[in-house]
């Protein structure tokens, strides 16, 4: 048995599918499938049980993942080890992150990553945010970015930064010319949201809840930049994180209102899985972000 065995039966077990094992290990179906054989030939016994419509392991098959995550963690331990040894700062990091985070929020700290740890190769995919969640319990990538984290049991989260929550209008809109705007201002005009399963379009359903305020979007979209475009060409007015609009109010596109009522803000956090051995580049990712974390 090597490592890359108990890899690609970790990677099945997690993701509880062959075609997601294969493209994180870039194998085929096939070569998981065959993989999976060879370890039940190894060990003599049969670890996934094939007789069940969805994938299920065997008692065998449960306690030989158990000693795969350990086997893995040690290894992984090792390796990171070795690298502080050698004062050793390189290697790939890959992130999931959603769009508004990827595209206003990140590159400024992968710059300044770069630009210190050289030797270091930085992937990022953009995602939907139940995908990043996805993507981390799986181990598709290091790191993911999401707004208003959610906690989940296998999964650390670090606290960001805040965005602070704005209207954003026409630079023509009579709402435009307000020094700042009431909740209540917001009624009777055309409110332009994100899809509903987006947090930031919850957190926006419950601050009008909260203030008892009923506005119904005439147009709904899954990332920023949609919203953006469609309050440019002045369809309605919509509430985004300030950060994702700084660029158009400067340039005279957009114009941004803040709130008189209170600071309404929208939480970022960096995900990665619990027990993951952090490599002396993911460890200065994360300190990069803004984080110092304990030796």
């Amino acid at each position: 048995m090597q490592i890359e065995n108990f890899k690609i039966f970790a990677d099945l077990v997690e993701t509880k599918s062959f075609s997601k094992s294969a493209k994180l290990n870039g194998i085929t179906q096939s070569a998981v499938s065959q993989q999976a054989r060879a370890m039940e030939r190894h060990f003599k016994s049969l670890l996934i049980d094939r007789s069940q419509k969805q994938f299920q392991l065997t008692r065998e098959g449960q306690q030989v993942y158990e000693s795969a995550k350990d086997i893995l963690h040690t290894y992984e331990k090792l390796l990171s080890e070795l690298q502080e040894l050698k004062k050793v700062i390189s290697g790939t990091i890959r992130i999931s992150t959603i769009y508004s985070i990827g595209l206003h929020e990140l590159p400024p700290y992968i710059k300044k990553f770069l630009q210190d740890y050289p030797s270091v190769n930085v992937r990022v995919e953009y995602r939907r945010s139940n995908l990043v969640y996805e993507d981390i319990l799986h181990n598709s990538v290091d790191f993911g970015l999401v707004a208003f984290p959610v906690k989940t049991r296998q999964i650390e989260i670090l606290p960001f930064r805040e965005d602070k929550l704005m209207l954003i209008t026409h630079p023509t809109h009579p709402l435009s010319r307000r020094v700042d705007v009431e909740l209540k201002d917001l009624v009777g005009q055309r409110f332009i949201g994100f899809d509903p399963d987006i947090p930031t379009r919850k957190a926006v359903d419950m601050i009008f809840r909260d203030h008892r305020i009923e506005l119904d979007p005439i147009m709904e979209f899954d990332n920023i930049e949609t919203v953006k475009r469609a309050v440019e060409i002045d369809h309605g007015i919509a509430i985004v994180p300030y950060a994702t609009v700084m660029q158009e109010v400067k340039q005279g596109s957009l114009a941004a209102v803040p709130f008189r009522e209170e600071n309404f803000t929208r939480p970022l956090a960096i995900l990665h899985r619990k027990g993951r051995v952090l490599t002396p580049a993911m460890r200065k990712f994360i300190e990069t972000l803004g984080h110092n974390l304990p030796t």
